[in-house]
């Protein structure tokens, strides 16, 4: 039987904003977005480089980089807790982080430590033992998903071991400088990363992480070298729970009353359900509006020049961003709550 044809990203989040019965892409909420970001951009205050500026990203555009964000974004996912006090804490050089952080912090204390952790061969091996000690919180509270998270670590380690001399750096040079062909490959070839679903009679795809694992090596590369993509505007944004409560507190999505008393319940998702897939294609497809807007404005901008750019990775990074710096602001949005390899 032949497979079903399997959307791209883009065409998911199109098809998706379609047909999605309890959100809704809202134009005037775009518009804002942009409004917000189009100074920004164009006085290059905002850019792939954003992303090295953090403390806990590497800097550094070397062949162990490579590795290093392709270890983390395979256990880049579930970083959400109920309430402050049960989140995961890791301190990492004199500073204490949460969430997705609190992973980039554990894996810089243990190469601290001296432990080689995102070395494929080290962890393709790695005891649970050794792996609970390289992700020990500094709270009372784990890791989410900590299972999974060690059987996926493993799995890779495994695959990157046996097929590519160790190292994630030798499955770049394959996929002939195309973001497209390079997420497509790690999502076929490493099965923690294909996040797929069925919706609406059609297959989708997502892909939070192989994308974001792209996306990182073209932002930490500058666009050079390991990081030279001649497609790199067809990667949609990375669709999680954090950016999508941007956008609604933009008002460029908008739910329906009783998705909102689902979320607002704290109800627990489960992942494929036809709610959660409308949330992130809905985020996908306003996020792409968004960069064909801002696209749009500079191109018409008299005083814009060549070297300003904008791609739906350069407004994920601002909405991620933004909403981590305005998280008070948004506290009355809550997030979709779901326990996921995926996101």
């Amino acid at each position: 039987m032949p497979e079903l044809h399997v959307l791209s990203p883009r065409e998911s989040g199109e098809y998706v904003a379609q047909t999605s019965q309890d959100v809704k892409v809202c134009w005037d909420g775009v518009k804002k977005i942009v409004d917000k970001m189009y100074p920004l951009v164009k006085r290059k205050e905002y850019g792939n480089k954003n992303w090295k500026e953090h403390p806990m990203h590497p800097s550094e555009m070397n062949e162990a980089t490579i590795d290093w964000i392709f270890m983390v974004d395979t256990l880049n996912f579930s970083f959400w807790a109920h309430s402050e006090e049960e989140k995961c804490r890791v301190r990492c050089r004199g500073q204490e982080y949460t969430g997705y952080f609190s992973l980039c912090a554990a894996v810089n204390r243990a190469l601290d430590e001296g432990i080689p952790i995102t070395t494929p061969s080290y962890y393709a091996n790695i005891t649970m033992d050794d792996f609970k000690h390289v992700f020990r919180s500094d709270s009372k509270n784990d890791f989410p998903l900590l299972e999974e998270r060690y059987k996926h670590l493993r799995e890779t380690g495994k695959i990157l071991v046996e097929k590519y001399n160790g190292s994630f750096v030798n499955c770049i040079p394959q996929c002939e400088k195309s973001a497209v062909k390079l997420y497509n490959f790690v999502a076929s070839t490493f099965p923690s990363f294909r996040d797929v679903v069925s919706y609406q009679g059609k297959t989708v795809s997502l892909m939070k992480r192989a994308q974001i694992t792209v996306a990182n090596l073209w932002s930490c590369f500058e666009g050079q070298s390991y990081g030279t993509f001649h497609d790199i505007d067809e990667l949609t944004m990375f669709a999680d729970y954090r950016v999508p409560q941007a956008l609604v507190y933009f008002g460029a999505l908008q739910y329906s009353d009783s998705l909102m008393a689902k979320l607002k319940a704290s109800t627990l998702f489960t992942p494929g359900e036809r709610q959660e897939v409308e949330i992130r294609g809905c985020s996908i497809w306003a996020v792409e509006l968004v960069s064909e807007e801002v696209k749009r404005r500079l191109q018409e901008d008299p005083d814009a020049n060549d070297t300003e750019e904008c791609n739906s990775i350069i407004v994920d990074y601002f909405l991620w961003d933004y909403a981590q710096a305005h998280r008070k602001d948004m506290e009355h949005i809550p997030i979709h709550k779901i326990r996921t390899i995926y996101y």
